[in-house]
């Protein structure tokens, strides 16, 4: 049974950092990239960050870049999300997922989400 479970989200003030955790199972985590999203009230799901399955290529939002930081574990099948320098604007829901192309078809697990909420 494939689970990703996230934690770590939580209130904090502007300029603070949280990092947030997914922790795998169910499914070879190595061999899966890993993605980070958000959802913020009434707001579209946003792609935050992505690492490729051995960790060595990241991709990140515009919003998210300078500021965020995706790593990974294979060896804990954990994935990471270090988040620094948060404005209000950053309050969501955070969703991890794993994702891997299998003969030219996309699969895609998603977590439950953590909330992470920026205010004063």
């Amino acid at each position: 049974q494939v689970q990703l479970v996230e934690s770590g989200g939580g209130l904090v003030q502007p300029g603070g950092s949280l990092r947030l955790s997914c922790a795998a199972s169910g499914f070879t985590f190595s061999n899966y990239a890993m993605r980070w999203y958000r959802q913020a009230p009434g707001k579209e799901r946003e792609l935050v960050a992505h690492i490729t399955s051995a960790g060595g290529s990241t991709n990140y939002a515009d919003s998210a870049k300078g500021r965020f930081t995706i790593s990974r574990d294979n060896a804990k099948n954990t994935v990471y999300l270090q988040m620094n320098n948060l404005t209000p604007e950053d309050t969501a829901v955070y969703y991890c997922s794993a994702r891997r192309m299998i003969m030219l078809k996309t699969y895609e697990y998603w977590g439950q989400g953590t909330q992470v909420t920026v205010s004063s």
